[in-house]
């Protein structure tokens, strides 16, 4: 198989039948094997029988269909899973994703030797309310990643095959797919500019929720990969600095009651817990000793980790 086609979807059964229309006739021209994968993400608009219905005029259209509602992100991971192609498009189903951008992006990755190219959105048919904390959305992630690009969210980017079975794409983090897939050591990332076309159909799924969520997961990700599989040297060393701030603070106050009393002859007589930063000091250490155990625990869950994506697949179709 030499290329698959990715399409995760939620109540867009207007728009599969134009969509996988022009697929068909794109990759056609191009003489290569395929599968369009569509992935059902428990859409209930009637998606999965259009679906159905494209699967028997082309075995080409595969389907999965999710049991319920889950999120972009177990839809596509689910979608990696099951694809063939040595080359992975995903793009969007509500044909705002031009698939004649199709040729070029399998090109950047058989030919270029890219192991990834996302699309850039350079020109956006989006309202301020959506373009403007996009933008900043994507300045933010750009600083914190690393990886140079302008338009992390765009739905449209191929794949070299191996990126797709080697990364694991959960909760909400379709949004960082060249992050995860830079930490993973794969580091040929490309960009590529693309149109980006008015919906034709129905109504976005994405709310302005999805930013501060995105925020969120971004602090996520950085720390995933960072302590992931180290855990306590962020807890450890979180745990060793309160633990060494509460117990240099009460050396301080011990230690200058015994050097008032012994050696300046002064008698305090004031108690040292009368002092509000013995409760401090103690308030650290207790914490201190709270991020180890933190530590200890988190160590003992990554060696033991549960599956991240329990989701049910419901159906299959040519798979």
């Amino acid at each position: 198989m030499d290329l698959s086609v990715v399409i995760p979807l939620y109540n867009e059964r207007e728009s599969l039948p134009e969509l996988a229309g022009r697929l068909h006739e794109v990759i056609g021209k191009m003489g290569l094997r395929y599968e369009v994968l569509f992935v059902d993400d428990g859409s209930n608009d009637g998606s999965w029988e259009v679906v159905e219905r494209l699967h028997r005029e082309d075995p080409r259209v595969k389907g999965i269909k999710l049991g319920r509602n889950y999120g972009k992100s177990p839809a596509l991971n689910e979608g990696f899973s099951a694809a063939q192609g040595l080359v992975v498009i995903t793009m969007d189903a509500d044909l705002q994703d031009d698939p004649a951008e199709v040729p070029e992006l399998y090109r950047m990755i058989a030919q270029d030797g890219f192991d990834l190219v996302s699309g850039w959105k350079k020109k956006r048919y989006d309202p301020l309310s959506k373009t403007i904390p996009t933008k900043l959305f994507n300045w933010t992630t750009r600083r914190a990643s690393g990886v140079m690009l302008h338009d992390f969210n765009c739905g449209l980017k191929s794949y070299r095959r191996d990126v797709v079975k080697s990364i694991e794409v959960f909760g909400e983090m379709h949004r960082y797919i060249p992050f995860i897939a830079k930490k993973e050591g794969f580091h040929r990332i490309g960009e590529k500019v693309v149109e980006h076309h008015p919906r034709k159909f129905g109504a976005t799924k994405f709310g302005l929720d999805r930013f501060i969520n995105g925020f969120l997961d971004l602090l996520t990700i950085t720390f995933v990969f960072r302590f992931g599989k180290k855990p306590m040297h962020f807890f450890g060393a979180m745990g060793t600095l309160m633990f060494m701030l509460g117990s240099l603070a009460t050396a301080w106050i011990i230690g200058e009651k015994l050097y008032l009393n012994f050696v300046r002859g002064i008698q305090v007589t004031r108690p040292v817990t009368d002092q509000p930063l013995f409760f401090l000091a103690l308030v650290a250490m207790i914490i201190g000793v709270q991020l180890f155990v933190a530590g200890f625990v988190a160590e003992l869950v990554a060696r033991n980790s549960p599956v991240r994506n329990a989701y049910r697949v419901d159906r299959r179709l040519g798979i």
